[in-house]
């Protein structure tokens, strides 16, 4: 989690469903899509900001030879070059003539932060 105070840019919590660390400010949640809290027309989740990252590639396994196993892992790191943040995101083997695409996004929105006077319910 997060050292940022709740109420401030950058602080998280745990997704009640998932378990997953994510943002404070967040009405779904971008791991499992549950909601979180009511926000007024968010049927859907909103469009991101901006994408300033977006990879997208694949591997595909030859026609012959014994199966590959991979290990997706994406690692965060600050300005400093320090890793702030390590995580295994999945694993998986391939056998001959199968493909497996990836795509990383990094989704990018203005931080809100609470007012005075302005509650929220939290459940």
């Amino acid at each position: 989690m997060s050292s940022a105070r709740p109420g401030t840019p950058g602080a998280t919590r745990a997704c009640p469903h998932c378990r997953e660390t994510i943002l404070e400010s967040a009405a779904v949640c971008p791991a499992c899509r549950h909601y979180l809290r009511y926000v007024a027309g968010a049927d859907a989740p909103p469009a991101p900001a901006l994408t300033p990252l977006r990879v997208e590639g694949s591997i595909r396994h030859p026609a012959e030879g014994e199966p590959w196993e991979y290990t997706v892992v994406v690692s965060i790191r600050n300005d400093r070059g320090e890793e702030i943040a390590h995580k295994l995101i999945g694993v998986g083997a391939l056998n001959p003539n199968e493909q497996r695409s990836f795509t990383l996004t990094v989704e990018a929105l203005p931080a809100r932060t609470k007012g005075p006077g302005k509650g929220g319910t939290r459940h």
